[in-house]
């Protein structure tokens, strides 16, 4: 859906009990996959919004929110299918990340070649 010259999109998890709605005004941006602990095993690709640019529709009770380490990411998923949804950002805490395969109209292998970021080694926020 196009308002103006802004994008919505809609997201939702595996079973459809998590619904969010993306504003994208400028497309999917910040295409990254990452090698963090985490990251590395759910293997997502994953795009970033400014944090009023992610609207929850539905399942509000069924996303269950998981941190670790600094705690300071927050990453949500469905308590019903299990998939990631999204994930508010610890390099960027005013952006959400967010799993594009969940997008609807989205063909994963169509992002194949994504980059990798080094959130292992090389996270921003653990450089002094």
């Amino acid at each position: 859906m196009i308002e103006g010259n802004e994008i919505h999109r809609k997201l939702t998890c595996h079973c459809g009990a998590v619904e969010l709605e993306l504003t994208l005004p400028k497309g999917l941006e910040k295409l990254r996959r990452c090698n963090c602990s985490i990251c590395s095993r759910r293997n997502a690709v994953v795009a970033s919004v400014d944090l009023e640019n992610l609207r929850i529709v539905k399942g509000h009770n069924d996303l269950k929110e998981y941190t670790f380490n600094t705690h300071e990411a927050k990453h949500f998923f469905c308590s019903r299918c299990g998939i990631y949804t999204h994930h508010q950002r610890r390099s960027v805490p005013t952006e959400y990340g967010f799993n594009i395969a969940c997008l609807e109209g989205v063909k994963i292998e169509d992002y194949i070649n994504v980059p990798y970021f080094d959130g292992k080694n090389n996270h921003p926020k653990d450089i002094q």
